[in-house]
């Protein structure tokens, strides 16, 4: 006929256009299978972020160190400082309780006092630089308080700074310490990510001392790894 070409599809582009073509034919239905399950997963992961951060208490006006030790100013120019809620979480209840001796002096990102707990010692990490004039020694006689109110009754010790002002410059407040939190429990979200999703659905997680619930084995150095801020643990090796 005149006019009429014949082309063979096979030996032009029409080939790749027809692969092409059952391609999207195929993956739009696999896509529409995997989106709810693939959506339900980051809600899922959304709400164990929300509940991670709910199960933690970081009160405003106060300074918090990333060992996880927190100070605030007292009066006459001195600074009080005790652990913060996530680390007696972490924790649990201790079985004493080992504050440095009045006149001790204590250097910011340093031990600053230890905690025995199933026989292991678990050292933390002084907020400040200073002296050490008083010890609360409610916590040495029951170191339950400071699972019961770690940021009124169960604070540990006052220090007559050295430089406060540096000091502050060094630790975290406001908006800042939404943004530290997250990142640690996203560090422990990915550390200890199938034990916590798991607990998560079975409701909670235990009040104190998940740690040791989740990971009896291990518990002391995980506890370590969250207690010890990155940049230690760098200059250390």
């Amino acid at each position: 006929m005149e006019g009429f070409r014949y082309v063979d599809l096979f030996a032009t582009k029409g080939i790749e256009y027809l692969l092409v073509l059952c391609f999207l034919l195929t993956f739009v239905p696999f896509w529409r299978a995997v989106r709810g399950p693939v959506r339900a997963g980051l809600r899922a992961v959304g709400r164990l972020s929300e509940a991670l951060w709910e199960w933690f208490s970081f009160p405003k006006g106060i300074y918090y160190h990333q060992g996880h030790s927190w100070a605030v100013p007292f009066e006459r120019g001195l600074v009080k400082v005790g652990l913060d809620d996530f680390a007696q979480r972490l924790l649990g209840r201790p079985e004493a309780v080992h504050l440095p001796a009045v006149g001790t002096k204590v250097e910011q990102g340093e031990t600053g006092w230890k905690l025995t707990i199933d026989s292991k010692t678990i050292e933390m990490l002084s907020p400040v630089t200073g002296e050490v004039v008083a010890i609360n020694r409610r916590v040495l006689e029951d170191p339950g308080i400071l699972n019961l109110d770690p940021y009124g009754e169960g604070w540990l010790f006052l220090v007559r700074p050295k430089d406060i002002r540096t000091n502050i410059r060094n630790l975290l407040a406001g908006d800042m310490v939404r943004a530290w939190v997250q990142t640690t429990l996203d560090r422990l979200r990915r550390r200890m990510g199938r034990e916590l999703g798991a607990v998560y659905q079975d409701g909670g997680i235990p009040v104190a001392g998940f740690v040791r619930a989740l990971s009896p084995d291990r518990w002391d150095e995980i506890a370590r790894e969250f207690l010890i801020p990155e940049a230690r643990e760098e200059g250390g090796r």
